[in-house]
């Protein structure tokens, strides 16, 4: 195999579906009010564990030119597998599950597939040019279930061979997709079936690495003896042969089969809590190729697929629930001292921290979320505050106009006012961040009140939940601990929602702050188990201080997104000051100010002394010389480093 041509480590090819996963756990499928909507289909979850792992994957499926299809197609490309392979199928609907988590062992499960674009796949969307740069393609079980697909797979097998190409199956056995099962008995794992054993069968000396649970290589082998199956796939076969055992890990073999099945070599398992069994083998199946495409030993590459499987099995959703390679070397290092992995928040950190989506090296942000200032403003001048919706609306045109689609910049919007602009936002790729803190409330109050996670979970994933909290660690006790209580609320709403956080520390007091503020306030969140994504901060008066705030922060999360500047109403000049100052350092990626740009415009709006056009203007000049003053900061000292 030309190794130097090869671009590609995998291409999974089949079943590509939107997974709706019951939110509530222990009941009927019946019973379920609410779903979580994750990326489904084996291939699918397996090209997103590769990725994750460190390898590059391309994704051959199709789906629908639908609204379901466009996610599937967002969040692989997002978690950076290849979608050139995906076909839209403008004739049929992308493929839906609706499953749920009734205890360790149930989870009923529905297939929505009648003529679903994934069964679609053809032997036209297997293009050769890319099997010849992949160093393997990966086959499925359920896609050898009909002639169209079946087809497709086989030619991929051909290419492979033909291109030197590694060619692995995962016998993924799901009986009613084989239409050996009423449709309510999704979750059945097995049936006998000589047609099946048959049609799997012919594939497999063409294979060099067969992966299956134990009813999976009984299907294959065509008896409901484990060891005898496995025999019989290895007399058709030369492929080295992993049986998947559940807790206790994973078997593999290389040669003839001995007489038991621990006969073989094995890695390292893991004792913990089964939550979920739905996924386990799809992230298995990522961990073990990750050790098997780089040449590891099959020990080690059995040791990285159980451990993979058994973070999986411990959390809620599958191809989100896949380890990225720092969380499973985390996990390799350190272990758990909780058999319920899901629980142990540092573990749950990694993994949230490391799988974020988008990179911001470079952030600059128009902040429009003043809620108490705009209707301040408005008073004064005895204008109605419904006017305030329409400047944000503006503000919004003006962002757009100097951003022009590049995704480093972002804009801070409140649903109050700006619901308008927020929804139309959503349509770019901007970063966008949305205030929960009830506006001039002390001490900390949120809006839609204390079911702070009701409130959030109705927000997009798109939008970073941001907090602005006035805290001081001189606060009067009582009014510092009932802060940091809702800080956890929040905190904890943000993870189980899924969205980011951005947490405002003001500390300074009547013009005047203390250097030291700053770095122990943020000490203080991160002792009691606080980990904004982002930190928005007052500019720091010195680099000792800058460098402070950045020691704290990478020793308690190395994986923090970083620091933007606040602007408190400052000049423009002070504001260009502080960049030059506070671009030297690596965490702070940028700004997010507000009242300096477009506070005397809105002023001259709302009194009908200047009109729409004239108050996007000055916004736009206003926030574009702060981006410039901002990348000519970048730029100098990048020339100073590179001195």
């Amino acid at each position: 195999m030309n190794v130097t041509n090869k671009t590609l480590d995998v291409i999974p090819i089949g079943r590509s579906s939107v997974d709706l996963y019951g939110d509530q756990v222990g009941g009927r499928l019946e019973d379920m009010a609410s779903f979580s909507k994750y990326v489904g289909g084996c291939p699918s979850n397996i090209s997103v564990g590769c990725a994750r792992l460190g390898l590059k994957p391309a994704l051959l499926t199709r789906v629908g030119d639908d609204y379901m299809g466009r996610y599937i197609l967002e969040q692989v490309e997002s978690e950076g597998v290849c979608t050139d392979l995906i076909v839209a199928d403008g004739e049929r609907l992308t493929a839906l599950a609706i499953l749920g988590i009734r205890d360790k062992e149930q989870f009923p499960l529905l297939f929505y597939r009648e003529d679903c674009a994934d069964m679609a796949i053809c032997e036209d969307d297997v293009k050769e040019e890319y099997i010849a740069r992949s160093k393997s393609v990966l086959v499925t079980g359920t896609h050898l279930s009909e002639p169209g697909v079946r087809a497709a797979s086989k030619k991929a097998i051909r290419l492979a061979k033909k291109h030197g190409a590694k060619v692995v199956m995962d016998v993924d056995y799901r009986p009613v997709l084989w239409g050996l099962t009423t449709p309510e008995l999704g979750e059945q794992r097995f049936v006998a079936n000589e047609a099946v054993t048959g049609e799997l069968q012919t594939i497999i000396a063409d294979c060099d690495l067969i992966v299956g649970t134990e009813e999976e290589l009984h299907i294959l082998g065509g008896t409901t003896d484990t060891l005898e199956a496995i025999r019989k796939v290895r007399e058709l076969s030369d492929a080295v042969i992993v049986c998947k055992r559940g807790e206790l890990g994973c078997t593999v073999y290389e040669g003839e089969i001995g007489n038991s099945l621990d006969d073989g070599i094995f890695g390292e398992s893991f004792r913990i809590e089964v939550f979920n069994v739905l996924g386990a083998g799809d992230a298995f199946m990522a961990g073990f190729l990750r050790g098997w495409l780089r040449g590891r030993p099959l020990s080690e590459c059995c040791t990285w697929a159980n451990a993979c499987g058994a973070l999986v099995v411990s959390r809620h959703g599958c191809a989100p629930s896949i380890p990225s390679w720092d969380e499973l070397q985390y996990f390799l290092e350190n272990g758990s001292d909780y058999l319920a992995l899901r629980h142990d928040t540092r573990l749950e950190h990694v993994h949230w921290a490391t799988n974020r989506k988008n990179d911001y090296p470079d952030l600059k942000i128009l902040a429009i979320d003043h809620r108490v200032q705009f209707e301040q403003l408005a008073d004064s001048l005895s204008v109605d505050r419904g006017k305030i919706s329409r400047l944000k609306e503006l503000a919004s045109q003006a962002l757009h106009d100097v951003a022009r689609g590049d995704p480093g910049f972002g804009i801070l919007l409140d649903g109050q006012y700006g619901d308008d602009a927020l929804a139309a936002m959503g349509d770019y790729p901007y970063w966008i961040g949305r205030p929960i803190e009830a506006s001039g409330e002390l001490p900390l109050n949120f809006v839609g009140g204390d079911a702070v996670a009701t409130e959030i979970n109705t927000w997009p994933l798109t939008q970073t939940v941001k907090c602005l909290v006035n805290y001081r660690m001189s606060d009067p006790v009582d009014r510092r601990e009932r802060q940091e209580r809702q800080l956890l609320r929040l905190f904890d709403a943000c993870r189980k929602t899924r969205h980011e956080l951005l947490i405002e520390i003001i500390t300074s007091e009547n013009g005047s702050r203390d250097p030291g503020a700053i770095t122990s306030t943020i000490e203080r969140l991160y002792d009691i188990g606080i980990y904004p994504d982002w930190w928005k901060l007052e500019a720091a008066g010195t680099d000792e201080e800058f460098e402070q705030i950045s020691t704290v922060i990478n020793e308690n999360d190395p994986w923090c997104r970083g620091i933007v500047l606040l602007g408190l109403a400052a000049p423009m000049e002070e504001l260009m000051s502080s960049f030059r100052m506070a671009a030297a350092h690596g965490l702070v990626k940028g700004f997010a100010v507000g009242r300096s740009i477009w506070h005397d415009a809105a002023q001259s709006w709302l009194a009908g002394e200047t009109g729409d056009d004239q108050f996007v203007a000055s916004v736009r000049e206003r926030f574009l010389t702060l981006v410039n003053a901002w990348a000519e900061a970048r730029t100098t000292e990048q020339r100073i480093g590179n001195a």
